[in-house]
């Protein structure tokens, strides 16, 4: 008699689910230092800047669905729901790679938003570079894929290094990427006014501060060391942010003025300021006054280099 295929259980489809869901952490990428080059013909600017990842962060989560569904939540799920607020590239991740590779978006994807929008610390970057690399762990696709480049220059000059998701020096307008030695574990804390800080706004503030491209040193693997070399640095728009919110000076000096501050500044295209420091409970003494004397700022102190995404 021939053997008759069984149907699949209630516990084996819940299984199943199970098995194709996927949780994806989205760390924040600062940018420790961020130094101008020169603005190019096309209006964009030529940069340096030296990127690590901090295990504050978004998340992302894919499971499956009858059809496509697309849902935000966590504290700041209403940021992305207000006019103003930038498309969001998770969707037009997710269908982007649905369409180069022809796999159905029968799935639901849901974005839990930890950190403010227009924060200047790659969000909405990190957040389609993690909708990526689930659905390519999903689909089994490879990570170097040669549709890839083309596919994250499509989707934001931060998409490449937020892919990479490991430190590194950027150049060019972003998209040339020179992965660098481990950078040391720090303790950092991060604060944001609350307010937007564009980046188009603060790119029409910028007065043409423009730096030569620096050697990065060698002897980076020591949080000193590093916080030494850092100090000489700076962020080429940190002054025109500061025109756009003013509150970005009053954080980087409240920052400052804390036990065991090694560097306050600004990153990305503002307003969020990072600090680093020397022990973890520095770091989390800083948070708690800062957040008790500024009740409307969001601060949160983590992890410099450890972030969970893979």
């Amino acid at each position: 008699m021939p053997k008759q295929n069984k149907t699949p259980n209630n516990q084996d489809s819940e299984k199943n689910k199970i098995d194709q869901k996927r949780i994806i952490f989205a760390p924040s990428k600062i940018n420790l230092y961020f130094h101008i080059i020169k603005r190019l013909k096309n209006s964009y600017h030529k940069i340096d800047s030296l990127i690590a990842f901090s295990d504050i962060g978004d998340e992302i989560t894919i499971e499956p669905y009858e059809g496509f569904s697309f849902q935000i939540e966590g504290p700041f799920a209403t940021s992305l729901d207000q006019p103003q607020a930038p498309a969001n590239l998770v969707i037009t991740a997710a269908k982007s790679l649905s369409d180069i590779t022809g796999n159905p978006l029968d799935c639901k994807i849901t974005l839990t938003k930890n950190l403010p929008i227009a924060a200047g610390i790659g969000g909405g970057s990190s957040d389609a570079a993690a909708t990526l690399y689930g659905f390519m762990d999903l689909w089994e696709l490879p990570k170097n894929a040669a549709f890839m480049p083309a596919l994250l220059k499509n989707l934001g000059a931060d998409m490449p290094v937020c892919m990479a998701c490991t430190p590194s020096r950027v150049t060019g307008i972003g998209e040339i990427i020179e992965e660098i030695p481990d950078l040391p574990e720090m303790p950092i804390i991060l604060v944001n006014p609350l307010k937007q800080c564009l980046t188009k706004d603060v790119f029409m503030r910028f007065k043409g501060n423009y730096k030569n491209q620096i050697a990065l040193p060698h002897n980076l693997h020591d949080i000193y060391d590093l916080a030494a070399f850092l100090v000489k640095q700076e962020n080429s728009l940190q002054s025109a942010a500061i025109e756009a919110v003013p509150e970005i000076e009053n954080i980087i000096t409240a920052m400052s003025l804390n036990d065991g501050c090694l560097l306050s500044r600004m990153s990305g295209s503002g307003a969020t300021v990072f600090g680093l420091f020397d022990t973890y409970e520095d770091a989390k003494n800083a948070k708690q006054h800062i957040a008790e004397d500024n009740p409307d700022w969001w601060v949160e102190a983590g992890w410099l280099n450890r972030p969970e995404r893979y």
